[in-house]
């Protein structure tokens, strides 16, 4: 089960930009590039927090929604992002028609979802045919040399600044444990597939520590 994000919504921006070295703005920049935009399309984002994508998304000239299921969060993402929609909601139960939105995007939010083949139909179901779905998501680096760092770094600095920073050892703790649980790669190509994607890509960023997947429907 995920962690409840309401108790560290207030830190959240922070500790991304401290845990990554601010590599995660640059990782949602590249996944808005990969999606293709047009002015005023509609887009979703799902599993939204505080708004990153969102503002991207709406300084690219889209029109923007966003879900999550974090009250909290969505009061960052509302107080950052003004003008977009929010709505508090499950991802695997989407309170959108079929075919809904140009394009459906989704930043470090899958490895939380409870059923992620239910979730990644919901996002393709409310997605136009011919529609790009972007998908960024943590996972633990392929080289046997960045590894041991990659480890140390997770398992151990990331939850001891999580303790100090956010006042949450847990959170901190949930988040390398997600990340190493999670398929990724070709396994996790294959779960878009599998939920009825099309044509699905995946690249590595920064060392295979981020991976971007793409699929058009």
């Amino acid at each position: 089960m995920a962690y409840d994000f309401d108790k560290i919504a207030r830190d959240y921006d922070r500790m991304n930009r401290l845990m990554t070295l601010g590599l995660d703005c640059r990782w949602r920049r590249r996944a808005v590039r990969t999606a293709r935009l047009h002015a005023g399309d509609r887009v979703l984002d799902v599993a939204c927090g505080t708004g990153d994508m969102l503002a991207l998304l709406q300084r690219s000239g889209c029109s923007a929604t966003g879900i999550d299921l974090s009250g909290d969060m969505l009061a960052q993402a509302q107080c950052k992002v003004p003008e977009a929609t929010l709505m508090q909601g499950d991802a695997e139960r989407l309170p959108f028609d079929d075919a809904t939105f140009d394009a459906v995007t989704c930043a470090f939010g899958v490895r939380n979802f409870v059923h992620l083949e239910v979730g990644l139909k919901e996002m393709l179901r409310v997605l136009k045919p011919g529609g790009c779905m972007v998908i960024l998501e943590l996972a633990t680096p392929d080289s046997t040399l960045v590894r041991p760092f990659y480890n140390l770094y997770t398992r151990k600095i990331i939850p001891w600044l999580g303790a100090r920073l956010a006042g949450s050892r847990e959170a901190y703790t949930y988040l390398p444990q997600s990340i190493e649980r999670f398929p990724k790669g070709e396994a996790f190509r294959q779960a878009l597939l599998s939920a009825g994607a099309s044509n699905a890509r995946h690249g590595k960023l920064t060392f295979g520590v981020c991976r971007i997947y793409e699929t058009v429907k």
